[in-house]
């Protein structure tokens, strides 16, 4: 069986969480498969991996034209697979184009949804109408898609109502269990800013809308005074969003000692280094299809705080591997707060809780590493992901 792999990032251009399944799933599935794997970016040395560049003519155009530009060229270079399997709006284009061009099958992994993602359009312009319409053409016509919970799997359906649930199955996200582990590195911790004999909240994601970090920023104020805020955070997606994050950090700092901003891409080695000392993970996300990080957390042995939506509540068991933060949001897409104060001060509440008792979140970080081991390995997510292709290839 040959399975071409479509995607925008993957190593090493990765900047989220769905390069990182890329990856782990690509090097799970060629134990057996023959996996080309076709990405964006600069020329790879791996083996079987083929990277595409935007086309001069569309290097000035609109993100999403330029996404184009890629996808046709990658579309192109599948003739001779088995079926293609393509992951986000960025290479759904490509595969619903192979899968016409040469008859055979499209399998799409959801990380996200275009139409739960309307601050998209700060970023992309009218480019997010076209972003959208080419995540729903391949949705609606793939032969499978994958969700990465059972939360965006419901989310799916509720988007796309013209698309036969039989066709949408529920394949967790992972973790590497032998790379994300525990490592008390005191020396390494001091050296990025932060105290580990102190009590830390530890923040790590993009800045974007749906990760939240506006709220978790105003609900930091109500932290002791002896605990640090260490927010691993970059990659912004607009000025606008930049420029809101960064006056709330300043102003947080000046109120308080101990906040920490990390705004560059911190190595494997010092990100795990940072979450094994936190005394608490925080994910404020308001839209999280499963949220590969929380999963990294888990591993290294930290309690994790985390938002009540999406697949937060499928990863982070409440009062066992940490704490879940209840929200009511609008019903609108944006997955903004109902009564923003009252999810400030319930995540405030909530981190407080967990952070003033060191032993209780020693505790649910052990057991945040046992569920990790138990429910989100490598070996268990490509096992299900070769039964959907042998389901749609009639093995």
């Amino acid at each position: 069986m040959r399975v071409d792999l479509l995607t925008r990032e993957y190593p090493p251009e990765v900047y989220g969480g769905a390069g990182v399944h890329v990856a782990e799933l690509v090097t799970a599935l060629r134990h057996d498969i023959d996996v080309q794997v076709r990405c964006f970016g600069l020329p790879r040395n791996e083996p079987n991996t083929h990277a595409y560049l935007v086309p001069p003519q569309l290097a000035n155009a609109n993100p999403s034209i330029a996404t184009l530009g890629v996808d046709l060229q990658i579309a192109q270079d599948t003739a001779g697979a088995d079926l293609v399997h393509s992951h986000t709006w960025y290479a759904n284009a490509a595969g619903r184009v192979a899968s016409l061009l040469h008859g055979i099958p499209h399998i799409v992994t959801a990380h996200s949804l275009e139409p739960l993602r309307p601050w998209k359009a700060e970023q992309l312009g009218g480019g997010y109408r076209v972003s959208s319409w080419i995540e729903r053409e391949a949705f609606e016509n793939a032969d499978a898609v994958i969700a990465v919970s059972e939360g965006m799997r419901r989310d799916i359906l509720r988007s796309y109502p013209a698309l036969d649930e039989s066709r949408v199955e529920v394949v967790y996200n992972g973790i590497d269990l032998d790379v994300w582990a525990p490592l008390h590195d005191d020396d390494l911790v001091r050296s990025l800013g932060v105290d580990p004999t102190r009590p830390a909240v530890v923040f790590v994601g993009r800045i974007t809308r749906q990760k939240g970090l506006p709220y978790l920023l105003r609900a930091a104020r109500a932290l002791p005074d002896d605990v640090q805020l260490v927010l691993c955070a970059g990659a912004p997606d607009t000025a606008e969003i930049l420029a809101e994050v960064t006056a709330l950090v300043r102003e947080l700092q000046q109120e308080r000692a101990g906040v920490v901003w990390l705004d560059r891409l911190l190595s494997r080695q010092e990100l795990s280094a940072v979450l094994t000392a936190a005394t608490v993970f925080v994910c404020p996300s308001i839209y999280e299809p499963l949220g590969i990080v929380n999963l990294e957390a888990m591993a290294c042995g930290a309690a994790v705080v985390g938002t009540a939506t999406g697949g937060i509540p499928e990863v982070v068991a409440d009062h066992g591997t940490g704490r879940l933060v209840p929200i009511e949001q609008v019903e609108d897409g944006t997955g903004t707060p109902i009564d923003p104060d009252r999810f400030v001060a319930d995540l405030a509440g909530t981190l407080i809780e967990v952070v003033s008792d060191p032993e209780q979140a020693k505790r649910y970080g052990e057991a945040g590493r046992r569920r990790a081991e138990e429910l989100f390995s490598w070996t268990r997510i490509a096992e299900d992901t070769r039964r959907v292709y042998q389901r749609v290839l009639g093995g």
